[in-house]
């Protein structure tokens, strides 16, 4: 029996997620002894805020949450959900309308799941993150990229998803701030997209999952906001799936909590399809998410005053590499350089002509590990996660200096 048919046609074309094998790569090379420092994870190194942890501390003591709740989630966490949504995305849902995962992946592929039929088109701005083309395709849908390089700071305009829609069209997937590029669209941006999707009756799938990371370009400035879709265009509330959850603003990526709000009928269908899939999220994670979203909120922006430090600390050095581009990001934790001025040169004997190739020579050369720009889209990028303590993040771009120096 081939390998192709021992395995479903859907299953067997899916990729391995590129930003955990690299990362794993990485782990497994610090396991043997090397010194590798990984830009690849976007995990914060933070510890969980304490205050959360003993609050899934005492849940694990309640009874009641050692049996099965209703799948959509717990009813305090859907309050609480809506409660953020309208604080942070500007719009006013009931719990009704919320449905809590297993992640924001999980949210993502449910979103995608109730949307889309076989054929139908999703359009993609690229560079994207690794896990929507795949959730797109498990759904039978299309993925059509639309491509925004360093040049224009990686923010696609109206002007090219115009160009890129057909009749084919069902729904336009939009991220700010972004995985990997860091970029954050302008209200006055995000007005326009929405109007536009609003106008020829297109779904939005708005992944908010890092809004609360953003950073001004002043060191003493307060930073933006990132404005959601359906604040900037309110009409556009009745075909948007918003997806967030805790994993990157409370340092919580282990905890496997995320959530998806949308119209009545959407959500009535995710959770039915949830109710299948998964059933309900570990009520121990739940009691926690609760916790993080209506406590206090200083040690939230510590982290974030951590990361903005950190932004800052390797642009300028990643900027001191001749042939390195690198757009800065305004929030998010990642940086996105574009490095097609180090391909086709010889390093240390070898020549690389692709990111990959890159990538591959800085950890055998550096022990640096980063994402490829295949991962995202086109070659000639990398993505580089500053979510990682000051010292390590400062002595990993400094080997490249050196080794592109």
């Amino acid at each position: 029996m081939t390998e192709r048919a021992r395995l479903s046609a859907r299953i067997a074309a899916i990729a391995e997620s590129a930003t955990l094998k690299v990362d794993a790569k990485a782990k497994a090379l610090q396991a043997e002894g090397r010194p590798v420092i990984s830009y690849a994870a976007g995990e914060p190194d933070f510890p969980t805020p304490e205050f959360i942890v003993e609050a899934a501390l005492a849940a694990t003591h309640d009874p009641k949450n050692y049996r099965y709740t209703p799948a959509a989630g717990l009813p305090e966490l859907r309050e609480a959900v809506a409660a953020k949504t309208l604080r942070d995305s500007g719009l006013e849902v009931a719990p009704s309308q919320v449905v809590v995962t297993n992640g924001g992946k999980q949210a993502v592929y449910q979103a995608f799941q109730v949307l889309l039929d076989p054929g139908d088109e999703v359009l993609v701005p690229t560079p994207y993150w690794t896990t929507y083309p795949e959730a797109i395709k498990l759904a039978g849908g299309t993925q059509v990229d639309v491509f925004a390089g360093a040049e224009q700071g990686y923010l696609v305009t109206v002007e090219q998803l115009e160009a890129a829609r057909t009749e084919r069209t069902k729904a336009l997937l939009f991220v700010s701030p972004s995985n990997p590029t860091g970029a954050v669209y302008a209200p006055e941006q995000v007005r326009a997209i929405g109007e536009w999707a609003l106008e020829h009756g297109i779904w939005v799938v708005s992944d908010e999952i890092y809004q609360n990371l953003t950073y001004a370009d002043d060191a003493d400035g307060v930073p933006p906001r990132a404005v959601s879709i359906v604040e900037a265009v309110p009409g556009l509330a009745d075909q948007t799936i918003l997806v967030n959850g805790v994993a990157k603003t409370y340092a919580m990526t282990g905890w496997r909590l995320g959530w998806m709000v949308g119209p009545a009928d959407v959500i009535k269908g995710a959770a039915n399809l949830q109710s299948h899939l998964t059933s309900n999220v570990s009520n121990i994670s739940q009691r926690a998410a609760v916790a993080a979203l209506t406590g206090p909120q200083d040690t939230v922006e510590e982290m974030r005053r951590a990361f903005d430090r950190r932004r800052r600390t390797i642009v300028a050095e990643l900027s001191k590499i001749e042939g390195v581009t690198v757009p800065v990001p305004q929030g998010a934790f990642y940086v996105y350089p574009d490095v097609t001025g180090l391909l086709g040169r010889e390093w240390g004997g070898a020549t690389p002509t692709t990111s990959l190739e890159l990538a591959d020579l800085m950890l055998e050369r550096a022990e640096v590990a980063a994402v490829p720009g295949e991962a995202f889209g086109p070659s000639g990028y990398l993505r580089f996660s500053y979510a990682l303590g000051d010292a390590p993040l400062l002595e990993g771009i400094q080997r490249l200096q050196r080794l592109f120096g």
